[in-house]
């Protein structure tokens, strides 16, 4: 029997793996057993539950399927940051990248996950968007990532730890509210405290200014938190760098993002990708300043992260540090990303899947 005929078991919650195995003649506790298997310990092989009978084993082995992705390749930074390169069942290949938080001995990691194969954004300085779009991903394939990152975190580390991943960022190959429904899905697994239980404030999602995403994310009542890719201080300029503009103007985007604010009451961070005389100068500061300041809101400095097959250049450290101390002058809370994995292509900006 081929995995596309079996039942995926990834992506179901405790109880509607209880139901499942009530609907294959088991016990509802037999759901629980296996649903601990699954999200706490990685496993994804029927045959390692040694809790469960092996006739269920067998059982389960036939009818039904829990799909990991496969890790293909791995690539380590000098700063400890790990890319990993993912097959997923249809073999379509995803990157994904885990940021070690403080020395690697007692590091707690950042993991960013794809929500799409390719992305359609296009925007005009990441390499993801030249890579085409292929499709979305389902919630069990980017909860799949968590689970495939932290067994092979574990085992590179040795470490049995399963705390070992503290952060998610929905920030990899995708526009995240392009796939909505599955992202969501996605989340709610993930803060599940019977299963992998990441704490909701350490969740964050990025979006390129999807409006209807940002205002659905309002009515979620989940406490995430909301980034924004802003990148330009006017619609002409927008329009070159995030072609989701053109659909969405920046006023409209302000607009659900100040809506999302006064509904949720949580900080926004807007991310601005720093590039050499494209969109640094005192005139684009205080454009930003006069847009952010009335918001509750953070501003995320990225220099840029350099890719071969694209123009754009990374500032000098005299020009990043001239524009944060124009935004901070202007009163708004800003912080400069630091670089991490900029020697892998794991850098913001840079996942690219070139292997075939």
């Amino acid at each position: 029997m081929n995995t596309i005929s079996r039942t995926q078991l990834l992506g179901m919650n405790c109880h509607q793996l209880e139901e499942y195995l009530l609907q294959v003649g088991q016990h509802r506790y037999r759901g629980r057993q296996i649903y601990k298997w699954i999200y706490q310990k990685d496993v994804n092989s029927f045959y390692e539950m040694s809790d469960i009978p092996k006739e269920l084993r067998q059982q389960l082995d036939e009818i039904s399927v829990v799909s990991i992705p496969r890790v293909l390749k791995q690539r380590v930074s000098k700063d400890g940051t790990r890319k990993f390169l993912m097959e997923l069942d249809d073999r379509k290949r995803i990157e994904t990248v885990v940021i070690p938080q403080g020395e690697e001995r007692e590091a707690r990691y950042s993991l960013c996950i794809s929500t799409q194969v390719g992305c359609p954004v296009g925007c005009a300085f990441c390499a993801t968007g030249t890579s085409g779009y292929q499709r979305s991903l389902q919630s069990y394939e980017m909860v799949g990532q968590f689970l495939s990152s932290r067994r092979e975190l574990k085992r590179r580390l040795k470490k049995n730890d399963d705390s070992l991943i503290s952060n998610v960022v929905y920030m990899g190959m995708g526009e995240p509210f392009f796939n909505y429904d599955q992202v969501i899905a996605s989340v709610y697994l993930l803060i599940d405290p019977q299963g992998i239980n990441i704490g909701q404030r350490h969740i964050t999602i990025s979006t390129s200014g999807e409006v209807k995403g940002i205002k659905r994310l309002a009515e979620e009542n989940l406490q995430v938190t909301l980034a924004i890719s802003l990148h330009a201080t006017n619609d002409h300029l927008r329009d070159q760098l995030v072609p989701l503009n053109r659909k969405y103007s920046l006023d409209q985007l302000i607009e659900a993002v100040d809506y999302y604010i006064k509904k949720t009451n949580r900080r926004v961070t807007f991310e601005y990708v720093m590039l050499d005389d494209v969109n640094i100068s005192r005139v684009h500061a205080d454009q930003l300043i006069k847009m952010v300041k009335p918001l509750l809101a953070n501003i995320n400095l990225i220099p840029y992260n350099e890719v071969e097959i694209l123009p754009f250049k990374k500032p000098s450290s005299t020009k990043v540090w001239q524009f944060y101390h124009w935004l901070v002058e202007g009163g708004l809370n800003v912080t400069i990303r630091e670089e991490r994995g900029g020697d892998i292509e794991a850098a913001c900006g840079q996942l690219y899947v070139k292997e075939r």
